[in-house]
Parts: C-alpha cells; sequence; structure tokens
C-alpha cells in the first residue's frame, strides 16, 4: 500500500506539468475509451448486480450501469474537460513596504483518496475531476461494485498511458483502511462518499483532513401560500425521481391550514410508486400512514419511503429542520417571496432551495460537470465539491535582494 501510495503521489508531479489542454485531452481520451468499452463494462457491471440482488431496488439502482448511463458518464467528463482551468489563477497580488512582489496563486491540492460506496460512475468522475485540478486520485470503491470499478480503472488507465501512474484502485479491507486513511505523507484529503457508518469511521480514524460527504436527510417545507400543484411535483420528483441518491427528500413538512386539502393528493401521488410513509399523529388523522416516531426523522431511508409532519408555521418548520437536518440540500414552496427569503437566509445547510426539488445538489447540474462529493461541512468546500474545491492556493513572493 504505501508503495503504491509513493508511486501515485511522484507521478501526480508529473501530471502537474502538463496544460490546460493537455489535461482536458487526457480527460477527453478517457471519455473515448469508456465508450468503445461500452459491452465490457456492462458485462463487469451484471455481476455485481447479480451479486446484489439482496440489496433493496433503489441501492441496485444506484449500482446499475447500461448504456444510456455510460454515454451520459462520458458525456459527464466531457464536460470536465471543459471547465475553466482552476490552476494557476491569480487570487490576490500586491506589493510590500519592502518591495517584495506578492502573489496568491491556486495550486492542487495533491492526492486525494476517495472511499466510497455501490455507485461506479464515480471511479471515472473522480478521476476526470482530480485530472482537470491536476490533482492525484487514490480510489476505494465498495465491494458491491468491485467488478465494475475494476474494469473502468483498467480503461482508465490505459486510456492515459504514460501519466496512469496518477489513478490508483485499493482493494482493501476495513482493517486496512484504517493503515490507508493515516498515510498523511502520501494523501493530502480523504473524502468518504456513503453511509453514515462510513463517513463516521473514516472521520474518527483518520491523520488526513476530511472532507465529509455526509449522509441526506433532506426537508421540504410546504408553506401555507404553495402552489398546490407545484408543490405536489417538487415533493414527488424529490422522494421518487431516485430515491437512493443523497439529495433525495426524507422529510416533508406541511403547514396545518394546508394539511387537509394537501397531504391526500401527495399521498395519491406517492401511492403510484408505492412509497411507505411514517406520519406524525396529525398526518395520521388525515390520511393513512405508519405511524412516526421521533427517530424516525433523523432517517435517511434511501428507498421508497418518506417522513411526513403537520407543522402550525414558518417557526415550527425552521426549527424542526434545525434538529433533524444534515445540513445537505432543504427546500420551501411558498408564492410568498419575503418568506422565501427569510428561509433561504435562516436555514443552514449546504444547499437551501426556493420553489425547486432537493435533486439539483449534483456537481453536473450546478455547471460543475460532476463532484468528488456533496460537503456537508463548512471548513474548505461545501455542497458539490468540483474542480475549484480540489485547490488550495500558496505565496508567490519576487524579491530584489531585500532582507530583514
Amino acid at each position: 500500500m504505501e508503495t503504491k501510495l509513493k508511486n501515485l503521489k511522484k507521478s501526480t508531479k508529473k501530471l502537474q506539468t502538463l496544460t490546460q489542454s493537455q489535461r482536458s485531452n487526457l480527460i477527453e481520451n478517457i471519455a473515448k475509451a469508456i465508450e468503445q468499452n461500452i459491452d465490457k463494462i456492462i458485462k463487469a457491471n451484471a455481476i455485481d448486480l447479480q451479486n446484489a440482488k439482496n440489496l433493496s431496488p433503489a441501492l441496485q439502482d444506484r449500482l446499475k450501469l447500461d448504456e444510456k448511463r455510460i454515454i451520459n458518464l462520458a458525456k459527464s467528463l466531457r464536460d470536465i474537460a471543459l471547465l475553466k482551468d482552476p490552476i494557476g489563477k491569480i487570487k490576490d497580488g500586491w506589493i510590500t513596504q519592502s518591495g517584495l512582489k506578492i502573489e496568491k496563486i491556486s495550486v492542487p491540492l495533491g492526492v486525494i483518496a476517495i472511499i466510497y460506496e455501490s455507485r461506479p460512475n464515480v471511479t471515472a468522475e473522480v478521476v476526470a475531476l482530480a485530472i482537470k485540478s491536476s490533482n492525484g486520485c487514490a480510489l476505494k470503491g465498495g465491494k458491491e461494485a468491485i467488478n465494475s470499478n475494476l474494469a473502468l480503472v483498467e480503461i482508465i488507465k490505459d486510456s492515459l498511458k504514460e501519466y496512469g501512474g496518477c489513478v490508483e484502485y485499493f482493494d482493501i479491507s476495513r482493517d486496512e483502511i484504517i493503515d490507508f486513511i493515516r498515510m498523511d505523507r502520501y494523501l493530502d484529503l480523504v473524502v468518504p462518499r456513503g453511509g453514515e457508518g462510513l463517513v463516521k469511521f473514516v472521520s474518527s480514524n483518520s491523520s488526513v483532513p476530511v472532507l465529509k460527504h455526509d449522509k441526506g436527510v433532506c426537508h421540504i417545507y410546504i408553506h401555507k401560500s404553495a402552489n398546490i400543484q407545484k408543490a405536489l411535483d417538487i415533493c414527488v420528483n424529490a422522494k421518487c425521481s431516485r430515491p437512493g441518491v443523497c439529495n433525495a427528500a426524507e422529510s416533508v413538512l406541511v403547514d396545518k391550514e394546508l394539511s387537509s386539502e394537501f397531504l391526500p393528493l401527495l399521498k395519491s401521488e406517492l401511492d403510484k410508486f408505492g412509497v411507505i410513509i411514517h406520519g406524525c399523529e396529525k398526518s395520521s388523522q388525515i390520511i393513512d400512514c405508519q405511524k412516526a416516531s421521533e427517530d424516525s426523522y433523523y432517517n435517511e431511508y434511501l428507498d421508497f419511503e418518506l417522513n411526513l409532519k403537520v407543522v402550525s408555521g414558518f417557526d415550527e418548520a425552521i426549527a424542526h429542520i434545525d434538529e433533524h437536518s444534515s445540513g445537505h440540500s432543504e427546500a420551501i414552496v411558498s408564492d410568498d417571496y419575503s418568506v422565501c427569503e427569510r428561509f433561504l437566509s435562516l436555514v443552514d445547510s449546504a444547499c437551501v432551495y426556493a420553489n425547486a426539488s432537493t435533486r439539483f445538489s449534483d456537481g453536473g447540474e450546478f455547471g460543475f460537470g460532476g463532484e468528488i462529493g456533496i460537503s456537508t461541512g463548512k471548513m474548505h468546500a461545501r455542497g458539490p465539491v468540483g474542480v475549484s474545491e480540489l485547490t488550495t492556493y500558496k505565496y508567490i513572493i519576487r524579491g530584489d535582494g531585500q532582507i530583514r
């Protein structure tokens, strides 16, 4: 492991000598190679899907790679290649009293380790984002996607040719992960993407700085002034379009003044997808649903399950979100502009929406091409982490013999 990381760090230096167009060409080569090997990827993915029969349909969906998804994956890599170069930007510059010329410029972080579960598309997107920002990447995917990941890594490394050393895949056990995330001599950042247990494990054991991609307990608040159809469309999209992703809604809060009209309509729409509803006492008096416990509102279901709660108004909705949110994404549906603005100002999450689905919390939808993860922390980066967030800065100082 240490030898592989040492070689990875060394290879990354070579990557950092390339121009923006050269790095973009490498990403284009990866996209082409993926398109040329669709059958190989699907075949490897089929083995993973066969081994995942015991997982929920939503989690199987996260794992699945079909021709359409692979073509979209190649497109997302090309979008990353076309992004502005995040490296070498002059963030500031000045001349000191002693005549020193100082510039603050953006530089790569170095080597980034990504520990992720399920979604094999992450393998290719992370590599593209790392190359675009001149970073090396150490990949550790979940065992449920091992065949898909290894096939993708082989295709990627072959397409990179002499720069293939800037990417390494680590098929290691949980015990070995502890050693892996303590390799601070070679790693500059660790990004855990997965369940709450994985994030907690990495955060508790790593000696390398951690950028958390934590669970997504996302809320939608239906204000009394909401347009009913708009609210229904947003709730159904946020819960049912892809329930196994972190930006899917897990709880819907409804003002009591609208609850008698709105909840039966929402249940009718959710029933079409077989959504299991966990409702508060007031919700259960209006619609047929399971009784929610206090613990229910902390759950990230990642499935066709949803919490409902009737609230007395704006203040109770905000208090509920403050208590139960994981800091990922929250939304309000309201036709009252001032209420929307208060919500956007007061809710302390990475992504806060007015009259839109939480499902847009995604690097591609934000125009980032993709993301390393969606950070729920507040240090260094927050929300979808794209190429700009994979940089740090240093000071370049030019003098003419000055001494102090």
